[in-house]
């Protein structure tokens, strides 16, 4: 494609709208529903999305668009948004500031444009398949991945055990390599991945509007993001992910996590 900006400022539209929906829920002691899946959802979930979606439908009405919440709309679309309004959940509703909403534009399996946005710290995440990944913030970072091509120095982090299911011996595997380990972050922890300050993330069961956003965020950040293979995700894939800062650690974690 030629010219991803105004894809970039559809984008930042979306999330700057996301954001104004989800401020006032913060910390409000909201009830949340528990889905099919058992994930939890709230009103903040379902407005922001609604929200997203009105932008983008005015702003780009030739896309497609993914939604967590409302599914999909014009699937024969080529170009599609990949949206999770709270991506964390969890963390949200136990007012945890280490959750973010995601807004990504897929060409196929590949994602042109990604957002991670925290609206309640004003962190903010833009990646882009044609330019480096830009970063703001009020807490301090900057962008770049750090080098660290040895796991014995790597940080490494995954949201949840619960994700990982029957991988959990792998995981382990991984983390025994690994100088330290945690757990939490959900999509802020790649966003401090593209900052410099997690070496690794190796989660599960991830969703297309998990993962879609955080692909050229790592990548313009110098990074890689794959599946446990070592190659590139697939909307139709297993939902099993790696992210590295340096590159030269993604040959060692693959080996590790095994076939």
């Amino acid at each position: 494609m030629d010219d991803l900006t105004p894809y970039v400022a559809a984008a930042i539209a979306a999330a700057d709208a996301a954001a104004d929906v989800i401020r006032p829920f913060f910390r409000a002691a909201i009830p949340a529903d528990i889905k099919a899946d058992q994930s939890p959802v709230t009103v903040a979930d379902r407005n922001a999305e609604l929200a997203m979606r009105a932008v983008l439908n005015r702003l780009c009405p030739e896309c497609g668009i993914l939604g967590e919440e409302y599914g999909l709309e014009r699937p024969e679309a080529r170009l599609r948004w990949v949206l999770d309004p709270i991506d964390g959940t969890r963390a949200f509703i136990t007012g945890r500031p280490t959750f973010g909403s995601l807004v990504a534009l897929l060409d196929g399996d590949s994602p042109l444009v990604g957002i991670i946005d925290q609206p309640v710290t004003r962190e903010r995440w833009i990646g882009r398949a044609d330019a480096p990944t830009v970063f703001a913030g009020g807490l301090g970072g900057a962008i770049g991945t750090r080098p660290c091509a040895d796991l014995a120095h790597a940080e490494l982090s995954c949201t949840s055990p619960e994700m990982l299911g029957s991988d959990m011996a792998r995981w382990q595997l991984l983390a025994a390599r690994v100088r330290r380990n945690y757990w939490g972050g959900d999509c802020y922890a790649y966003g401090l991945l593209a900052l410099g300050q997690i070496d690794v993330i190796v989660e599960c069961d991830l969703k297309p509007w998990d993962w879609a956003a955080l692909l050229p965020v790592v990548r313009g950040a110098g990074g890689m993001l794959t599946d446990w293979q070592g190659n590139p995700p697939r909307v139709e894939g297993d939902g099993r992910v790696i992210a590295v800062g340096d590159p030269a650690l993604l040959a060692d974690v693959v080996a590790v996590l095994g076939p």
